[in-house]
C-alpha cells in the first residue's frame, strides 16, 4: 500500500507531485526553492539520460548510475568522459532523497540542486560530463532542440529564459527525489506478509539487528543508513565513520588521494571517515566500499567487518585496519558459522527491491532526444 502525499503545501507552478510512499517512509525534504512538480520531474527524467550534457556527447548521468544495479555502474571506481578514474566508486541513487549529506566524504554537501554543479562542471579530482568553461555549448544543443525546449518551458512557465544551467540542475534534482525504494521482500514481511521472508533472512536479520554484530548503528532505519534525513527530522545528521578499511601506517592512515572526510576538514580526527550508505538493494551494488575495493559480501562481512578491520598484507596499502587508532567503536569483530554467515547474505539479499529496478518511471524515456 502505497500513502499519497502532497509534495510542497505552497503554490507551485505546474502540477504539484504526489508522493506515493511506502509504509513507514516519512515525506522526503524538499527545499522550498525548489518544489516537486510533475513537468520538472519528467524533465529531469530526460535530462538524466541525456548524453548532450557531457561535453563530447559520450555520457550522461545514467552513465554512472544504472537502474538496474540500484543506480550505481558495477565499476570499483566512477570514470569520466576523459577516461580518467575517480577515486571513489558511483553511490546508489536509491532513496537520495532521504540523504543527509552527499557524497561519500562531504558534510558540506546538503543539496541534490548543488550537487549536480559536481558532475557537470568540476574537474577536481577528475573530469565528469566536462562541460566546466564550456557550459554555454551545451545549452545550445539542447535550446536548438524544439522537444527539449517544450519540456523545460513547462517545467519553468513563468522564467524569462529557457534552457539554464539552475533549471538542468533543479530538474536533476526534483527526477532523483522520486527515485523511492521501499518495496523489497523485507519490506513486504514488515508490513504483514508471512511468505514474503524465507528463515534464513529472517535469522539474518536477527543477527544484523543484535549487539553481536553491531550492523545496525551505522545502517539504521527504513532506509539503512544513520545518514538520513526527512521533512520530520528535527537536525540533519553528519554521519561518518572509519571502519579500520585502511591503516598504512599504524596511526590509521588512508591512501593520501583519498583520505576522507579530512579532505574537507582538514582535521586529523576526520582521518578515513566516510558515509555509510543505504544497505537497500545493496545485493546488486558490488564491488563494496568507497572505493569498491572489495569485491563481495561475503568479504565484507567476513575479511573487513569480522575481524574488526581489513588486513592488507602487502603493497602500498598495506596495514591491519582492526589496529587503527581512529576506527568506530562499533567495529568490534565478530565471527560466524558458515551457516550464520549465509543467513546474514540472504537478510542482506531481501533488501533487493526488484520493483525499484525496473520501475519504468525510473527508466530512460522511451521517446526522448
Amino acid at each position: 500500500m502505497l500513502v499519497g502525499l502532497s509534495a510542497c503545501d505552497a503554490p507551485v507552478e505546474g502540477t504539484p507531485w504526489v508522493w506515493q510512499l511506502p509504509p513507514g517512509f516519512p515525506p522526503p525534504h524538499v527545499p522550498a526553492d525548489n518544489p516537486m512538480t510533475v513537468e520538472k520531474v519528467e524533465l529531469g527524467r530526460h535530462l538524466f539520460y541525456d548524453r548532450r550534457l557531457s561535453v563530447d556527447g559520450s555520457m550522461s548521468c545514467a552513465s554512472c548510475h544504472e537502474q538496474a544495479r540500484a543506480f550505481t555502474d558495477g565499476r570499483a571506481r566512477a570514470v569520466g568522459v576523459t577516461g580518467a578514474q575517480h577515486p571513489r566508486s558511483s553511490m546508489s541513487l536509491a532513496n537520495v532523497a532521504y540523504a543527509a549529506t552527499l557524497n561519500w566524504a562531504n558534510p558540506l554537501q546538503l543539496e541534490l540542486e548543488r550537487h549536480a554543479l559536481g558532475p557537470l562542471l568540476g574537474t577536481l579530482p577528475i573530469v565528469e560530463l566536462g562541460m566546466e568553461g564550456r557550459e554555454l555549448e551545451v545549452l545550445e544543443r539542447l535550446r536548438a532542440d524544439p522537444a527539449t525546449v517544450a519540456r523545460f518551458a513547462a517545467a519553468y512557465p513563468s522564467d524569462a529564459q529557457v534552457v539554464t544551467l539552475s533549471q538542468i540542475t533543479r530538474a536533476l534534482a526534483s527526477f532523483q527525489r522520486t527515485l523511492i525504494s521501499g518495496d523489497a521482500p523485507y519490506d513486504r514481511a514488515l508490513n504483514g506478509d508471512p511468505t514474503a521472508l524465507g528463515d534464513a533472512a529472517r535469522r539474518g536479520a536477527a543477527l544484523f539487528f543484535s549487539e553481536r554484530l553491531e550492523c545496525f548503528h551505522c545502517h539504521e532505519g527504513f532506509n539503512f543508513t544513520a545518514s538520513t534525513f526527512t521533512a520530520r527530522s528535527s537536525s540533519r545528521p553528519a554521519a561518518f565513520f572509519n571502519t579500520g578499511l585502511y591503516n598504512l601506517d599504524g596511526l590509521g592512515a588512508y591512501p593520501a588521494s583519498d583520505p576522507g572526510v579530512l579532505e574537507v576538514t582538514g582535521d586529523p580526527r576526520d582521518m578515513g571517515r566516510f558515509k555509510p550508505p543505504t544497505l537497500r538493494n545493496v545485493a546488486v551494488t558490488a564491488p563494496y566500499m568507497h572505493d569498491g575495493s572489495i569485491a563481495t559480501l561475503e568479504e565484507v562481512i567476513v575479511a573487513h567487518y569480522g575481524r574488526a578491520g581489513r588486513e592488507i598484507r602487502e603493497g602500498p596499502h598495506a596495514g591491519d585496519g582492526s589496529r587503527s587508532p581512529l576506527k568506530n567503536g562499533f567495529v568490534v569483530g565478530f565471527s560466524l558459522t558458515d551457516d550464520e554467515l549465509a543467513d546474514v547474505i540472504a537478510f542482506l539479499e531481501s533488501l533487493t527491491d526488484p520493483t525499484f529496478l525496473t520501475n519504468p518511471a525510473y527508466a530512460a524515456p522511451a521517446v526522448g532526444p
